[in-house]
């Protein structure tokens, strides 16, 4: 069975200003049952506008509503996610992010691993959050 990507799209529309030109998207199910999704930020999907400027907290809301989003469009959800990993540019924004991620991840128990890094893609976003998931059997 072929992989299935889930939101294709190419970096020259997305990040006009950055003149590339990479097909990516924003969710792989490999082999129907495991689930990539990429790394999200606090930017609209549908709109890609920023929320939460200067917010790590909202930031991570929105990375987190959009794995939620993109989980349900590949046929999972976020009780099945197994991996979570969290970049963050600042050590400062780890209780805010953690906490608003457990609100989202109540019962779940991922494994996660965090990381602080010097930036992000762009310099509004503080968080980046990405996850492996499954869909589970149905049998």
């Amino acid at each position: 069975m072929a992989h299935t990507r889930v939101r294709k799209f190419n970096t020259r529309d997305t990040y006009p200003e950055q003149k590339l030109e990479n097909d990516l998207c924003q969710t792989v199910v490999a082999r129907g049952t495991m689930v990539f999704v990429r790394g999200q930020i606090g930017q609209d999907l549908d709109t890609a506008v920023s929320v939460g400027i200067g917010d790590a907290a909202a930031q991570a809301d929105q990375a987190m509503a959009n794995i939620a989003k993109l989980l349900e469009e590949a046929g999972s959800e976020l009780g099945h996610i197994c991996k979570v990993t969290v970049y963050i540019t600042d050590p400062r924004y780890r209780e805010d992010v953690y906490r608003t991620m457990g609100k989202w991840l109540k019962g779940v128990f991922p494994v996660s691993t965090g990381l602080v890094v010097s930036a992000l893609a762009r310099p509004e976003w503080l968080v980046e959050i990405d996850v492996i998931a499954v869909i589970p059997d149905s049998a």
